[in-house]
């Protein structure tokens, strides 16, 4: 039968997609997801994991080649994170290599190069027009030492532009073995040699070796920005970053040992041991500014007198990397759900009664987790485009809690990345084990996600300590006015209230810090471990919930955005399947979102149902409530489940590589010389 395709239900499904790109979609997402369903990033089966870490390598040029401008990329967080929102899910080892070469690499150098090397200290963008002319000088191929032949500016030219061309490309080291979340405390040195006006680089000991760069000769020649304690004169000035070459074509350079580690879970990345034997590089390798530098009489100076303070001002593309984070970890989660829902809609199983077959998404114990996780992928997605938003509008005065954001939206966004490719996988069975159906590279590529850029606990622990000692008491729940006059009544609200349900949402929060401030109070003063210790549980609750309550004001925003009135969409974005609209309303969209943060939230109300009992936040009848809210809701958005996967705009050309996404999935393990093939063949018996 035919569909009559509704062009209101198409603009429902645009709406949507709007929701979770923003409005500049064209500019932002197009690039990427174009790239995405191109050839050079289609599956290759069958190819070994060497195979796979020199195709990352061809992808990241086949990436240079289409930019205008590697500097431009490098200065836009969002074009960053959006190549990892697309491409992560396509080749995780690929986004790693790409997001350590534009980011940590070539953003370290374009925010912190000094104006001996020819660009302008200041942000990325202030220097994105001189990298731009360093790239077209850069005709001469150098070995990207830093006190080549000829001047110091013509040489730090062109080694930039040997990046920017990716004649070399760029890595990243700092951790080390015995150092990860504490990388304030790495033990490589640059010691500064007066005599040869330069430093030294050394490796101590073991545990000072730099732990998982990716420096091996795979990709070509390699120089990285190599994070070491500054010693002048015997004198420790903390932790900078210094301009390194490690290899050439063939190997290490002289005085640089690097050993390939065990092979990592997931996707195959060069990742090494890499160690250094009185490396000598010039002064210009100092990747100094604000947080200090050399000066021409040989002097160290700086502007921040704390050590600690230097190392996070060198290390500032951290920031940019978390967004990048949260951006593959919701692209992650967006293919795998979507895989999942797709599956679920064409795998047969028998019906209740004989000979009727229905899918299995039909069952509520199937469709419900999915439900569920689409709500979450909303959220994710919505959490992520706020802390974007924060970074790039940030102040001096809000930096702080831009950054805390970024840092927390990070843990929580790949968190749920992690519960939703789990619950997707299992909706899959054993199907989705296979490698060749994608999700099992997902699954292992999240893990990477958690530990990079700062473990989960790690930037957890941080902001709680930030939100622990703030001088503020903590959010106050307010669920709006009293009907009447009186004391606060639970009991007089409903769980369709939206002013009701954000009240709820900052009491969480509020209960959590209340309980870490109170239990690190009954701990004697001296003793800061102990204090932490007792406190610590409860003020991860706390960063937690502060995520959620950020998560669901994201959510209402996007809301208030669809109500009849707001602006129509403008996305050029591929029209939906005609199944998915042909269920849909001309209002669905503003309803579908309507719906969707509303299970989100009560859902994790539901989770702290009890804490909020006992706070006088819910009334007794409330937990009876929850658990049927919540599956009316399921019930309501279940059969929207392929509609709302359409919003992401997934090329199809992506899922072709998946046979798990067709309804043909059968197919893919036909055998040509299968004996049903002869029975079909065998010619008829004679009359």
């Amino acid at each position: 039968m035919s569909i009559n395709i509704n062009s209101v239900a198409v603009n429902a499904v645009d709406s949507l997609t709007r929701v979770l790109f923003g409005e500049d979609f064209d500019r932002e997402h197009a690039p990427w997801r174009r790239l995405a369903a191109a050839a050079p990033f289609r599956r290759r089966p069958g190819a070994s994991s060497t195979e796979r870490l020199a195709m990352a390598y061809e992808r990241l040029r086949t990436v240079n080649d289409t930019l205008d401008s590697p500097a431009e990329l490098v200065a836009d967080p969002r074009g960053l994170a959006a190549l990892h929102e697309w491409l992560g899910p396509v080749d995780p080892a690929f986004t790693t290599v790409a997001g350590i070469h534009y980011n940590l690499f070539l953003g370290s150098l374009l925010d912190h190069a000094e104006s001996g090397k020819g660009v302008a200290r200041g942000t990325a963008r202030d220097t994105a027009d001189a990298a731009d002319m360093a790239n077209a000088a850069g005709s001469a191929d150098v070995a990207g030492s830093a006190d080549a032949a000829g001047s110091a500016d013509a040489a730090g030219m062109a080694e930039l532009a040997d990046f920017l061309a990716l004649r070399r490309v760029g890595t990243f080291l700092c951790t080390e073995v015995a150092h990860g979340n504490d990388a304030v405390a790495v033990e490589t040195t640059a010691a500064y040699d007066r005599e040869r006006d330069g430093f030294v680089l050394c490796t101590p000991h073991a545990g000072a070796q730099k732990f998982m760069p990716n420096t091996s000769p795979v990709g070509g020649p390699k120089s990285g920005v190599v994070a070491a304690r500054l010693l002048v004169d015997g004198a420790d000035q903390g932790v900078f970053l210094f301009l390194t070459p490690l290899t050439d074509a063939f190997g290490a350079l002289p005085g640089v040992r690097v050993r390939r580690l065990p092979a990592r879970l997931g996707s195959p990345v060069d990742h090494c041991l890499t160690s250094f034997d009185r490396v000598f590089v010039g002064r210009d390798a100092l990747l100094g500014g604000a947080q200090g530098w050399i000066g021409e009489d040989g002097v160290f100076r700086s502007e921040q007198s704390n050590r600690r303070r230097r190392f996070l001002t060198s290390i500032g593309r951290v920031t940019a990397g978390k967004l990048s984070m949260s951006a593959c970890a919701v692209g992650s989660a967006r293919v795998t759900l979507a895989l999942a829902v797709r599956y679920g809609g064409h795998r047969l199983i028998s019906g209740s009664r004989g000979g009727k077959r229905v899918p299995v998404f039909a069952h509520r114990s199937h469709h419900g987790p999915l439900v569920g996780a689409l709500a979450t992928v909303f959220a994710m997605s919505l959490l992520h485009r706020t802390a974007l938003d924060a970074w790039e509008s940030r102040t001096e005065a809000d930096t702080a809690e831009a950054e805390r954001l970024v840092a927390v939206a990070k843990g929580w966004i790949s968190w749920r990345a992690r519960e939703v490719i789990v619950e997707s996988r299992e909706r899959c069975g054993a199907q989705a084990l296979l490698e060749n159906n994608g999700m099992t590279e997902l699954l292992a590529g999240i893990e990477g996600v958690i530990t990079a850029e700062g473990d989960n606990v790690a930037i957890y622990a941080k902001a709680a300590a930030e939100m622990l000692f703030s001088a503020a008491p903590g959010p106050v729940a307010v669920s709006g006015p009293e009907p009447g006059d009186g004391p606060y009544d639970p009991s007089r609200r409903g769980l369709t209230e939206p002013m009701f349900l954000d009240g709820l949402l900052v009491a969480i929060e509020a209960v959590w810090l209340a309980r870490a401030r109170r239990r690190m109070s009954e701990v004697p003063h001296g003793d800061p471990l102990a204090r932490w210790n007792a406190a610590s549980g409860a003020a991860l609750r706390a960063v937690e919930a502060y995520a959620y309550r950020r998560a669901s004001e994201a959510y209402a925003v996007a809301v208030a955005g669809l109500e009849p009135g707001s602006s129509p969409s403008s996305l050029s974005s591929p029209s939906p399947s005609p199944s998915s609209v042909a269920a849909m309303s001309p209002s669905s969209a503003h309803d579908l979102l309507r719906s969707l943060h509303r299970l989100f939230a009560l859902q994790w109300i539901d989770r702290n149902s009890g804490d909020l009992l006992a706070a006088g936040r819910l009334a007794p009848r409330h937990l009876d409530e929850l658990p049927e809210a919540v599956e009316q809701l399921i019930s309501r958005l279940a059969g929207h489940a392929p509609a709302l996967v359409d919003s992401f705009a997934l090329p199809e050309e992506m899922f072709a590589d998946w046979p798990i996404s067709g309804a043909g999935y059968a197919d893919a393990y036909d055998d040509a010389e299968g004996a049903w093939h002869a029975v079909l063949a065998a010619p008829a018996a004679p009359a």
